[in-house]
């Protein structure tokens, strides 16, 4: 058993409360495995030190507005179910994303398997975001279940929280599944001095006008440079982070961030000064971690 693997092994039962807490004096845990508290699967208070209060919910009925959906504004995440009947699910929904990961239930999931291969760059700047089409031939294998591999983008501050902390950005892996459904691999970056060179080449050609798609066929990426040596994640059921909202999304969030450039962080939001949706309820919901 190694380091991490111990500390994640050694817990003490809080006074009365049911809530079980990972010992994490070992300098081998990560910051994320340090911030969460480790529950039974019927017991999912969040910790003491996350201070986010989920998106409050309006009950207003969808209706079709002439506004587009935005981080901000008329169209902020708030008020995104009144703008369209499709986007009902960002109100109504009970299984939305992204969450605050304060609580969490060590089991044995499944390792996931990357197949990722070396792809041409195509960027596109859809107003919201900068994403990078994948071409197809790279996957994910979780279990007996295969994704394929579909595009990845970024969001600056992460969307998905640990403890209350959001990191500087994420990555967001969007796979696909031959029956349809998708799994969303989350990576986290904290800002520091260290360019990342995947990252560096996005944005070394991204467009700065929204709409715009650039096709960069004499240079290629691969997404396993975007991945943290470590593979432990979080697992659990959540949705889209972004309209439509739909649900049914296997979310699996690496548990140790990468490492991105401050000045990276700032060209990002240079043009897109925000691209978090607000946490959300859990609901209930069982948030994993592996073993």
């Amino acid at each position: 058993m190694d380091s991490k693997q111990t500390a994640l092994a050694t817990i003490v039962v809080l006074g009365g409360i049911g809530l079980l807490a990972v010992s994490c004096s070992d300098d081998d845990v990560d910051d994320s495995l340090k911030a969460v508290e480790h529950a039974p699967a019927d017991s999912y208070a969040p910790a003491s030190a996350a201070k986010h209060e989920p998106e409050p919910r309006h009950a207003v009925p969808a209706v079709n507005r002439d506004v587009s959906w935005a981080y901000d504004g008329d169209g902020a995440p708030f008020l995104w179910s009144e703008l369209k009947a499709d986007y009902e699910l960002c109100g109504a929904g009970n299984n939305q994303s992204p969450i605050d990961i304060s609580a969490v239930t060590i089991t044995d999931l499944a390792d996931i398997e990357f197949n990722y291969q070396a792809s041409p760059l195509e960027i596109t700047n859809n107003g919201h975001t900068i994403q990078v089409n994948y071409a197809p031939g790279s996957s994910i294998t979780v279990g007996d279940k295969k994704y394929e591999l579909l595009q990845f983008h970024f969001h600056s501050p992460s969307e998905h929280t640990v403890g209350g902390k959001a990191y500087d950005m994420v990555a967001h892996l969007v796979h696909k599944s031959a029956d349809g459904q998708l799994g969303v691999v989350g990576v986290m970056f904290k800002a520091g001095s260290a360019v990342n060179n995947a990252i560096a080449k996005v944005w070394l050609n991204m467009p700065e006008k929204a709409g715009t798609t650039v096709d960069v066929s004499d240079v290629v990426i691969n997404a396993a440079d975007l991945l943290p040596r470590d593979m432990t994640y979080f697992n659990y059921s959540g949705s889209l982070t972004t309209p439509p909202c739909s649900e049914g999304v296997n979310w699996m969030v690496m548990a140790t961030p990468n490492q991105i450039a401050s000045e990276q962080v700032k060209q990002f939001t240079r043009l897109f000064p925000l691209s978090a949706r607000p946490v959300q309820p859990l609901n209930g919901r069982s948030v994993t971690v592996s073993n």
